[in-house]
């Protein structure tokens, strides 16, 4: 599931300049989306490049006049009306405006934006979710009752967007029911809470890895190769690196260049990847050819636990560099191996911690990344493959 972000930032969080310092915050941040009010659209969208939700008043016909001046990604049914209790809910919801005004032909809006004040709104809200691309709920004296209901009730038929105020309430939204919300509405004006909830949006969509020891059988020097280093627009922590290697079912674990040294300076956006031939892990859980990699492809970085994150190359820059063959022999008895740049700069991961591959002799436990399955095209497939 791909969680979003969602920021407030309607009438009710302020003036125009409140509003704008937030929305501002946001794009920097990376939310996925702003709700705003329809008046707002236009300059909301010369900020910068972010989709845009607007509370519309629920008239079709107004909306349909100014559907093509609009430049809203979707509009939002529920504000000054039954949806945040400013009209009351009838007894039947066979008349509820907000309800009929969702099941318009033609310029119908997005979704409905619920406030649940108690049983007859997380109902209604439930109902809203029916008729809605996106229903939008907002806890007044709850937490997760009504949202555990809800998640359980509506299923895929709506994207369903919890209101919160911190990074911790997101946490709390995406987890729930272990399913979670889609997205998370947040209402705040603080910088630091906006960009840490950005983070656990992006924590929930990563994958953790299994990694293990497999042992050295076999280090040698080699002729030269072209090799690839994989220069990231991102700095890599100490005991971060990626997942490369010659044999897609088992991936070394080759750290950043993250260490000083007396001759090279650190370079913590960069990892020496090995040869042109060999493969690197994508986020999407594939592989790609170190040859195939260009400034702005996506590569897996991962630290020595199995944590997972993305970042952006920004440059693949391939040289003639000596090698050394490096294999290794799994539990289950998988022979792996992969060619890495004869250098005291390429560090792998064994039980002793950071080693230089230059440091590396057979009998020693290297960390790598194992998967019984082939790969064609850079995807998983259940196929016979012989590597060697």
């Amino acid at each position: 599931m791909t969680r979003s972000v969602w920021l407030k930032a309607d009438s009710e969080v302020g003036d125009w300049e409140t509003r704008k310092r937030r929305i501002t915050a946001g794009i920097e941040a990376g939310v996925d989306w702003v709700l705003v009010d329809e008046d707002d659209v236009e300059r909301v969208s010369e900020l910068g490049e972010i989709n845009i939700a607007a509370f519309t008043n629920g008239d079709v016909h107004v909306m349909e006049a100014e559907a093509e001046d609009s430049k809203a990604d979707a509009t939002i049914v529920g504000k000054d009306g039954e949806g945040d209790g400013t009209v009351d809910l009838p007894s039947d919801f066979s008349g509820s405006a907000d309800l009929s005004t969702l099941r318009q032909n033609g310029a119908a809006p997005d979704g409905g934006y619920v406030r649940i004040f108690d049983e007859d709104y997380e109902a209604f809200a439930e109902a809203v979710a029916a008729e809605a691309d996106f229903t939008i709920v907002i806890g007044e004296n709850w937490q997760i009752i009504p949202l555990e209901n809800l998640i359980a009730r509506v299923g895929e038929e709506t994207d369903l967007i919890a209101g919160v105020r911190t990074a911790e309430d997101a946490r709390t939204a995406y987890e729930t029911l272990e399913l979670g919300a889609d997205g998370v509405l947040l209402d705040t004006d603080d910088v630091d809470e906006i960009r840490k909830t950005v983070e656990v949006r992006d924590e929930m969509g990563r994958e953790t890895l299994d990694l293990e020891y497999a042992e050295v059988t076999a280090i040698e020097q080699t002729g030269s190769a072209d090799r690839v280093c994989i220069d990231t627009g991102s700095l890599m922590e100490h005991d971060e690196g990626m997942l490369v290697g010659s044999m897609a079912r088992g991936l070394f674990f080759v750290h950043a260049e993250t260490a000083e040294s007396p001759y090279v300076a650190s370079r913590p956006f960069r990892v020496n990847a090995g040869a042109v031939h060999a493969y690197v892990r994508t986020p999407d859980g594939g592989t790609k050819y170190l040859s195939e990699l260009q400034s702005g492809d996506e590569v897996q970085i991962v630290d020595a636990n199995g944590r997972t994150r993305e970042a952006i190359v920004g440059r693949a820059k391939i040289e003639k560099r000596p090698m050394f063959r490096v294999q290794a022999e799994t539990k289950d008895g998988d022979r792996i191996e992969t060619l890495l740049q004869n250098a005291e700069t390429i560090k792998v991961h064994t039980q002793n911690g950071r080693t230089a591959v230059t440091d590396l002799e057979p009998g020693d436990e290297i960390l790598i990344h194992h998967e019984d399955t082939a790969t064609h095209f850079g995807e998983r497939i259940e196929e016979s493959i012989i590597e060697k």
